[in-house]
């Protein structure tokens, strides 16, 4: 380790709430994500060189963007006598609910700690990640941020102290996931939630979350999808997103087990089982998109066991 040395980062995008799952679930997919390039140097502190793919709208003060905020929060706790400069590409927009935020984040934390010959363990570096989280959206909630740091599917089981389970899926499990052309922040989309919840509609919830976890153990498709409802964030963010349940009903009509709201949205996702239904109901959605005359990017992957990897430097 010493100034100069280089790495290159990419983290992936994620799914959070999986419907039933408020704040607590969430899981890796292949793409899209970001990309981050550090460079260790003699100066302490952060500096951010340049963000690609942005449109300007990211703070660039180090002090306000999730990347810089975690990665100076790692530097701090190693009492470090060095910094580093940073290269962001975004290959995702602010507010797509696809955990955008999250994965910058992940990036720099994953590559100051890789630069450091890997001092601090996955779990040592989340509150880092959470501070970042909170930096972003005023909401330092880790289910995007945990999903794309350990890859996989997980469960926020709890928060004081956390608490992070990973949970297996099974192996023809995919996901159809659609990001509209619609901006929805996440502060917005947190406003627009119901501070108190009736007792009935607690235990539908509960259950719906107990039954997923079965479902994925089990390999019980009908059951992931009977478990995919959301009494909670759907009834009240579907207001946000145009077209919402026209996808999702396209999306359970082309063969999905069931579909909801990723994270804030606008991205809405779609559990299927295999590739083909998987691609089938991506089609589908997107469909709905073009009748409104909304773009959108459709993205089909397998859950991302990987989470954050190292990528090669290319001439």
């Amino acid at each position: 380790m010493k100034p100069g040395d280089r790495i290159k980062v990419f983290a992936p995008a994620t799914v959070a709430n999986v419907a039933c799952g408020y704040d607590i679930l969430g899981f890796a997919i292949e793409r899209p994500g970001d990309e981050l390039v550090m460079e260790l140097t003699t100066e302490k502190g952060v500096e951010i060189i340049d963000i690609e793919g942005d449109g300007g709208v990211l703070p660039r003060d180090p002090l306000k963007n999730s990347a810089t905020v975690a990665i100076l929060d790692y530097l701090n706790f190693i009492q470090a006598d060095f910094g580093c400069k940073v290269w962001i590409k975004k290959m995702m927009p602010s507010g797509s609910g696809l955990g955008s935020s999250a994965a910058s984040a992940v990036a720099g934390v994953y590559a100051i700690n890789m630069l450091c010959n890997e001092k601090l363990t996955k779990y040592e570096m989340l509150p880092f990640l959470l501070n970042a989280e909170k930096a972003a959206c005023d909401a330092a909630i880790a289910d995007n941020v945990a999903s794309s740091l350990f890859g996989g599917f997980i469960l926020v089981r709890s928060y004081e102290p956390l608490d992070i389970i990973q949970i297996p899926v099974p192996d023809e499990l995919w996901c159809a996931v659609i990001n509209p052309d619609v901006i929805v922040l996440t502060k917005e989309a947190r406003e627009i939630l119901p501070k108190e919840i009736p007792l009935s509609v607690s235990l539908r919830q509960s259950a719906n979350v107990g039954g997923l976890m079965v479902g994925l153990l089990r390999g019980d498709y009908d059951l992931i999808g009977r478990s995919l409802v959301d009494y909670i964030a759907e009834p009240h963010r579907s207001k946000l997103i145009p077209g919402f349940y026209e996808m999702k009903n396209a999306a359970i009509a082309a063969g999905a087990l069931g579909s909801s709201i990723s994270g804030s949205g606008p991205s809405v996702f779609a559990l299927c089982k295999g590739k083909e239904i998987a691609e089938r109901v991506g089609v589908a959605m997107k469909k709905v998109m073009d009748n409104q005359n909304i773009g959108a990017e459709v993205y089909v992957s397998k859950v991302n066991h990987a989470g954050p990897k190292t990528l090669p430097f290319v001439d």
